[in-house]
């Protein structure tokens, strides 16, 4: 009964926002609430609610404070020259457009953290891709399918969580990994150029950059007002800093962006009235960011609560035929996409993945091959309605979540495909046990 709830839910969650016929903030509360109501838990809904909350209330913290960060950082004019310089490369060109995303995506990602990517890279794109006339769902699919991919490096988070609920070295799981996921971005730039050139044939080639336009006046801020370009070194700076102590590790993420965010406000809008402006001024985004947030602690908190994910991860597992247990390491490869698309990372890592690394033993497989099999996944895992990150990618990018899944869920499949038989290939993950 839980397992059919479960699927129940999430299918009924996807086909309302996929169909549009209700917001994602809405579908997030309603639909939850209704299937425990209907499952008999309508007695401890409070609770499951207020605790998927608190899980999520330091991801709201850090991304409300993040936004704010990165809003100030726009305004002041921080990223004005690398927008100018990628504006004078590109000259009006769709195909270099998109692979610049995918490419310069790719490397804003390497700190791991997904809103990072996601503020800088819209940041500096979206104006490009509405000044050319190209679709922001393009956009936003590349730059999360090149998180997909980043993510999987140690401090991006399901490596360390395969590795430690698998008690091996995150090291032994990435290094040989790296190939792999060397294939996949080949693959990703592959796709970059093919939509640039499907855009190019739409568009055409825009002389953006004939001699006769000055780049130099050009700016990603909405308020000229609020522009200090005196202190775009001290800015950039005080951005270095910030993303050299995030990976480091020095202290908790919504702690440095707090403090990172207060130290940005003093520097460049010391007047009382000038920082009420500019949280204004953005207060409606982060509105909107943070209640989908809370509102997928409500999602996650009843699907756990009630029970349902392990009933899922237990009628998912029972699907499984013995005959396929040599190949469990492929299995684990191909699972890893709806596995992590409909439940959590979390839910995953410690709660599937040691059931299925126990049983691939008994066939010779390693747990650190399983680890390895496991993180394959993610390109998909992304486009997951309980990933928060993902609703401020739309925010940002100003488009609906539907839309995004229909573009790109396919080309993370494809992606994810691509890592699996590069690893096959080059034995990272073998093909059959003993």
């Amino acid at each position: 009964m839980l397992t059919f709830l479960g699927f129940s839910k999430v299918l009924t969650f996807m086909y309302l926002i996929m169909t549009q016929r209700l917001s994602a903030l809405v579908a997030l509360i309603i639909v939850p609430v209704l299937f425990a109501v209907f499952g008999g838990f309508a007695g401890d809904i409070g609770p499951m609610m207020l605790q998927g909350i608190t899980k999520l209330a330091p991801t709201g913290v850090m991304l409300m404070f993040a936004i704010l960060y990165f809003a100030l950082m726009i305004d002041s004019g921080l990223f004005d020259p690398p927008v100018r310089m990628i504006l004078r490369m590109v000259k009006g060109d769709p195909l270099r457009v998109s692979v610049g995303t995918a490419a310069l995506a790719l490397i804003v990602s390497m700190d791991g953290d997904g809103s990072t990517t996601y503020m800088i890279c819209v940041a500096a794109m979206l104006p490009l891709y509405s000044r050319i006339g190209m679709s922001p769902v393009v956009m936003a699919g590349l730059i999360i399918l090149a998180g997909g991919i980043m993510n999987m490096t140690p401090w991006g988070g399901p490596t360390a969580r395969a590795a430690s609920a698998l008690h091996v070295d995150p090291s032994d799981v990435f290094v040989p990994m790296i190939p792999a996921m060397v294939a996949a971005v080949v693959a990703l730039l592959g796709i970059a150029y093919f939509y640039g050139k499907r855009e190019r044939a739409r568009l055409g080639e825009l002389k953006l950059d004939d001699g006769s336009e000055d780049h130099s006046e050009i700016s990603v801020s909405q308020y000229p007002e609020a522009r200090r370009p005196k202190l775009l070194l001290i800015n950039a700076m005080l951005t270095l800093g910030l993303m050299g102590t995030l990976i480091a590790g020095v202290l908790p993420l919504p702690v440095l962006f707090m403090i990172a965010f207060s130290i940005a406000m003093i520097i460049n809008y010391p007047c009382l009235k000038a920082q009420k402006e500019r949280i204004a001024a953005h207060s409606g985004n982060v509105l909107a960011v943070i209640g989908l947030i809370f509102a997928a602690g409500i999602f996650t908190g009843i699907l756990a609560g009630t029970g349902m994910v392990d009933a899922m991860s237990k009628s998912l597992l029972a699907m499984i035929p013995e005959s396929m247990g040599p190949y469990l390491a492929v299995v684990t490869a191909l699972v890893s996409m709806p596995f992590t698309f409909f439940m959590s990372n979390d839910a995953f890592y410690y709660g599937v993945l040691p059931v299925l690394t126990e049983a691939a033993a008994q066939y010779g497989i390693s747990p650190v091959e399983m680890a390895r099999a496991s993180i394959i996944g993610q390109p998909v895992h992304l486009l997951s309605p309980l990933v928060p990150s993902t609703y401020l990618l739309i925010g940002l990018a100003k488009i609906e979540f539907g839309d995004l899944q229909r573009f790109a869920l396919k080309l993370a499949t494809l992606i994810c495909v691509v890592m699996m038989l590069a690893a096959l290939a080059m034995g990272v993950i073998p093909l059959a046990g003993n």
